[in-house]
């Protein structure tokens, strides 16, 4: 009857909910611009302010760069902390924009109201599910349901800069038995997932050199290298023809699936002709021995992100370039060690090099996968009551992306993530246009109400 009770307070209060989200919606808080400095100062500010009138012990902590917002409240049983960021993506092109971005409305579409404007979804509208979950808590049993604190972050959008030394100088006192991080989204926007595999990634750049300067094609085409040719021979080797990855040792620390997972992601029916019609594609094109679902989520890859040289401006310059450039990043799974595949990638490369012709390398972040245990109960527990809200059976899901913050609190504060979230494919994150439904709002307070109850 509690969580009934819960439940029908987070239903009255939501217009309520909807207003105090908005009014953090108008703070540009963009953490990489440096004019919007005291924006970022004043969204930690307005989330300070909103949890000490739950009664939490809030404070913004200073950084070098934008500030931490820390809570705790006291309570029994399991000690949680939930993670979630303030700051928002650039806003340009602004013409893209149908409204001002940081003007947010509720607009009637389609498929049902939705909030617009810059961060509903990422970050903002996802943070305050947790919090209005809280706040109706509170509210109807006078105090909140365990041990909690709130950790709330500046600078996710700018690269973390001061996540890594605050979590060290500060790991006693944000130490929980379980991190709750709300910056994820639904399996095709209907079915409630845990992410409990991110891929993590890895960057190279490099330029290959032959000549000491541009050549004249007349005159030394045939009998000079073209680095564009050794850079493209380089490149073409990089897969098989079955999509298999072929730098040396890759695939060490590649885990199987377990068995109680790859049938959870059967369950799903993932429709990949769907998913890449989308964007005007039909076939997949990884390891051709796994499923489309793996490729995306348990599976690593190397994919070329730029390749350049020579001359590209208007008209034709027949032209032999002394260099050429390429940027490739992998996405890697398990154990496997960006740093040894750093490695091995830039020995495979040199290996490949004609005479007079040299390569460097410029690394650009290396960081690992995430692999979260399910073995604490709060997992299962979460599961159940998700299922019970959405009306889909949640499944422990992996993701295509990198959420570093989960791998910090791993490794650094010695506890497990579960990565919860509502966001929709449609909501246009880091676009024009950016939004939340209404319903992701709605029935994500009414989820973390469904799991605190749960766990507690």
């Amino acid at each position: 009857m509690s969580l009934d009770a819960v439940l029908s307070r987070i239903d009255d209060d939501l217009p309520n909910a909807i207003d105090r989200l908005m009014e953090l919606l108008r703070i540009q808080s963009i953490s990489t611009d440096p004019a919007c400095k005291t924006q970022c100062s004043k969204a930690a500010d307005w989330l300070v302010a909103d949890l000490k009138g739950l009664g939490v012990d809030a404070q913004s902590r200073e950084t070098p760069g934008h500030p931490m917002v820390v809570g705790h409240v006291e309570g029994d049983g399991p000690h949680i902390l939930f993670y979630g960021h303030y700051d928002v993506q650039p806003v340009d092109p602004l013409d893209l924009w149908d409204n001002d971005p940081f003007d947010p409305q509720i607009e009637d579409t389609a498929k049902g109201k939705v909030i617009r404007g810059r961060g509903s979804s990422d970050d903002k509208g996802q943070l305050m599910t947790f919090v209005e979950a809280c706040r109706a808590w509170k509210a109807e049993h006078g105090k909140m349901p365990c041990r909690i604190t709130f950790f709330f972050e500046g600078e996710e959008e700018s690269g973390s800069p001061s996540l890594v030394p605050f979590l060290e100088e500060n790991k006693d006192e944000l130490k929980a038995d379980l991190a709750f991080i709300c910056d994820t989204g639904l399996f095709e926007s209907r079915v409630p997932a845990i992410i409990t595999q991110l891929r993590g990634l890895l960057g190279e750049e490099m330029t290959i050199t032959a000549a000491n300067k541009d050549l004249h094609s007349g005159m030394f085409g045939g009998l000079a290298m073209n680095p564009i040719r050794v850079l493209s021979g380089i490149l073409a080797n990089l897969h098989d023809d079955n999509g298999r990855i072929q730098v040396p040792n890759f695939y060490v620390g590649v885990p199987e699936l377990p068995a109680e997972i790859a049938d959870q992601w059967k369950a799903l029916e993932f429709d990949h002709s769907e998913f890449l019609g989308d964007v005007g594609l039909s076939v997949p094109a990884g390891e051709q021995d796994r499923s489309p679902i793996e490729m995306i989520w348990s599976r690593p890859t190397a994919d070329v992100n730029g390749i350049w040289g020579g001359y590209t401006g208007d008209g034709f310059k027949t032209v032999l370039p002394a260099q050429a450039h390429a940027k490739v990043s992998f996405r890697l799974v398990g154990q496997q060690d960006p740093h040894t595949i750093r490695d091995s990638f830039r020995a495979w490369v040199k290996a490949q090099l004609p005479a007079d012709v040299t390569v460097e390398f410029n690394g650009h972040g290396a960081s690992a996968a995430g692999q979260m245990s399910t073995a604490h109960p709060a997992f299962e527990q979460s599961r159940a009551a998700l299922g019970a809200e959405w009306g889909h059976e949640a499944a422990f899901a992996g993701c295509g992306g990198s959420i570093p913050v989960a791998g910090h609190f791993n490794g650094i504060l010695g506890m497990d993530a579960m990565l919860v979230g509502w966001g929709k494919d449609d909501d246009q994150l880091h676009s024009p246009n950016e939004k939340y439904d209404v319903e992701s709002f709605h029935k994500g307070i009414r989820s973390w109400a469904r799991i605190l109850d749960a766990i507690t």
